[in-house]
């Protein structure tokens, strides 16, 4: 390279400045990519864990029964507390009188209590 003049040197230089800049925008662009599709894994299989969990809505008032949710129902919208397949039965032979939502389990808790 030293046998150019300093005006090659210039234009040479401008030019690998030119294509590491082109290569710099690719990679942040790939980046950006691969961290969206990242994000829409993991919220998908967050989604998914809700749908599989189940939510146990207290009773509100003297007399009445705690109600079982699907992790997704629309009716008992808490973001904590989900409970997976055993937590459920466990739940169910604490309370007895357990109610199953209408909406989200209209077969009752049938299935869960085997």
């Amino acid at each position: 390279m030293s046998d150019l003049s300093r005006a090659e040197r210039i234009t040479l230089n401008e030019g690998l400045r030119d294509w590491l800049t082109y290569q710099l925008r690719q990679v942040e662009r790939t980046l950006d990519q691969l961290k969206r599709e990242d994000d829409e894994d993991r919220r998908r299989r967050e989604r998914e864990r809700v749908e599989r969990s189940w939510k146990l809505q207290p009773a509100r008032v003297d007399g009445a029964h705690p109600m079982l949710h699907r992790g997704d129902c629309n009716l008992y919208k808490t973001q904590i507390g989900y409970l997976d397949q055993e937590h459920v039965r466990i739940a169910v032979e604490e309370f007895p009188q357990m109610e199953a939502c209408d909406i989200c389990l209209p077969g009752g808790l049938g299935p869960l209590t085997r």
